[in-house]
């Protein structure tokens, strides 16, 4: 009797474990998509934007992180705030006020930069329909197995989205651009990710399949800035952005998290806008989508009957004593920097306070208000 006990018990663990391996074979290849690309774009200009082009950057640097390179993102930036003049640290864009993430880093290779980036052109390279000049690092070269992730950022309206302050994409001029991306083949499955006002109106229009859409307000509302810094006058992000970049910095290439972890960012008690998501064309459940379908990059795996070795010896390093002492320089990557997680609850330091604009002018007004009350006019003299 006891043996029979054991012998179901061995069965049924067996059974769980082969239903395990099946689910997580079957999430495995449940995607379909041999590639990922993303497209992402800043449609804002001048200083006061700056939080703009820092959304820009901050997925750029997530989606790097995570395994997809240059040549699979298609970068748009309509300014340069990295090389404004109003910027204290050229060479630099900051998405968090302690000045501890430099999301610009050292190897941003920005594809369409000022007045390239136009609605016409961001159509085009959803399209493929590009001049035959137009170099490989500017097109979108997806095809039927590709995962597209597809980020705009700027300021908006109901149904539009503006370019530079001069001309707007409306969302049926979107609709109509993804319905021929999947008429020519150049998806497997999309993700729209939009951050600005009235976000939610962007998506309202599609109709093309295998699309998912995020938005970071409903119709009628405001997205809104998030990380004032004072030193330069200007946000540094946006809340729905800010709260998404905190999201991915714990996600990994391996990560089981799925899309419906990722519509749980930014509650409206954080973003006090109503993120907005739309499933209902997307012929996958949303809970069996992995974050890293779209913001990671698919591994490439090659099979080889021959033996590698594993254990090789390690190396030794050179070693150049200068005076007697080892002279060792750490080098970081782009990627490598510190985490966002560990710095967004930490306080400024001092060396980086500033004092607020006309801080010095009103203390220097106080002083002189204080010795008029209290001599009086004819003293004044002695001041100067």
């Amino acid at each position: 009797m006891e043996i029979l006990t054991l012998l179901s018990l061995f069965s049924t663990y067996l059974l769980a474990n082969s239903v395990n391996i099946e689910d997580s074979a079957g999430q495995f290849f449940s995607s379909g998509h041999t590639n990922n690309w993303a497209v992402l774009v800043c449609t804002s200009r001048f200083w006061f934007n700056y939080r703009h082009v820092a959304n820009t950057l901050s997925v750029y640097r997530s989606v790097k992180r995570l395994g997809i390179p240059d040549s699979h993102i298609v970068l748009m930036l309509a300014d340069d705030m990295a090389c404004n003049h109003r910027n204290p640290k050229p060479a630099t864009v900051f998405s968090h006020k302690n000045m501890e993430l430099n999301v610009y880093g050292d190897d941003v290779e920005v594809d369409y930069r000022g007045y390239e980036v136009t609605v016409e052109n961001f159509l085009r390279v959803l399209t493929g329909r590009l001049p035959p000049s137009t170099p490989r690092s500017k097109r979108l070269l997806s095809d039927d197995r590709s995962n597209i992730l597809i980020y705009l950022t700027g300021h908006g309206g109901n149904g539009f989205l503006k370019f530079q302050d001069s001309e707007e994409i409306s969302n049926v001029e979107l609709a109509d651009a993804f319905e021929q991306m999947w008429q020519k083949r150049r998806y497997n499955e999309l993700l729209f990710i939009i951050d600005t006002c009235q976000g939610a109106s962007m998506y309202e229009r599609f109709y093309s399949p295998n699309l998912m859409a995020l938005a970071s307000s409903q119709v009628g509302e405001d997205s809104l800035s998030h990380q004032p810094d004072l030193a330069i006058g200007v946000h540094l992000m946006d809340r729905y952005t800010f709260y998404l970049l905190e999201f991915l910095e714990d996600i990994h290439p391996a990560s089981k998290a799925n899309m419906n972890d990722l519509f749980k960012v930014c509650p409206k008690s954080q973003c006090v806008s109503t993120p907005g998501h739309r499933t209902d064309l997307f012929l996958r459940d949303p809970g069996s989508a992995l974050i890293t379908d779209f913001f990671g990059s698919v591994r490439k795996v090659e099979i080889t009957m021959e033996t590698i070795n594993l254990t090789n010896p390690i190396e030794p390093l050179d070693e150049n004593p200068v005076n007697g002492e080892l002279q060792t320089e750490a080098t970081y990557s782009y990627v490598d920097q510190l985490p966002v997680s560990e710095i967004i609850h930490q306080k400024p330091k001092q060396k980086d306070w500033h004092p607020p604009d006309g801080f010095i002018l009103g203390l220097w007004t106080l002083i002189l208000l204080v010795f008029f009350k209290t001599y009086g006019i004819k003293h004044l003299k002695h001041i100067f």
